[in-house]
């Protein structure tokens, strides 16, 4: 392996681009320009953000100063131009993440309940035992039993002491299928 492989692997070569530098008027300097190292590239739910390497000196332990790079996020394009011949297609960039795809009828309906239906046996006094179908999701619904597939629910919707509960739209759901959907219509 030659240096030059192992530096293609450390690190991006970087490129030349200009950082405006904000104004600072209480000190009597306008806005700025200087020429820094543009590392790499990320786009964000706002806008792009540009990893530059600026210049700069840091102090030594021996007293010495020597020059250093200081690296930072800054904004584009409000606070990053480009140098004129410089070629920016080889700067490592990440693009923001496709969206998941939505669906009109998801983003309209919003989130889908569980499917199925959930039977609450209830027993009140002597006779026959009565019961009351829920949807899964239902505050009523007893925790734990089992999902009902249509088919069963309807099964046990035609006994007679079966109840349908309206609040949570399992009486809404079942009705046109035990009776068909002319009633609905008035037809």
């Amino acid at each position: 392996m030659t240096p030059s492989d192992d530096a293609a692997d450390s690190e991006p070569v970087p490129v030349a681009v200009r950082v405006v530098l904000p104004a600072a008027p209480a000190l009597g300097h306008p806005e700025q320009e200087v020429l820094a190292r543009l590392w790499k590239r990320r786009q964000t739910e706002t806008g792009w953000a540009y990893l530059v390497g600026l210049p700069s000196y840091r102090d030594l332990e021996d007293g010495r100063v020597e020059a250093a790079e200081y690296r930072v996020w800054v904004r584009a394009p409000d606070h990053v131009r480009p140098v004129d011949g410089v070629d920016y297609d080889h700067v490592p960039t990440e693009p923001l993440p496709p969206a998941p795809p939505t669906s009109t009828v998801g983003e309209v309906l919003g989130e889908r309940r569980p499917s199925g239906w959930v039977l609450a046996k209830v027993r009140e006094g002597q006779g026959p035992a009565r019961s009351v179908l829920h949807a899964p999701d239902c505050e009523k619904a007893p925790e734990g039993a089992p999902l009902l597939d249509v088919q069963r629910a309807l099964d046990v919707a035609e006994n007679p002491g079966t109840q349908l509960y309206t609040l949570c739209g399992c009486a809404q759901e079942l009705t046109p299928l035990l009776n068909g959907f002319d009633h609905i219509t008035g037809s």
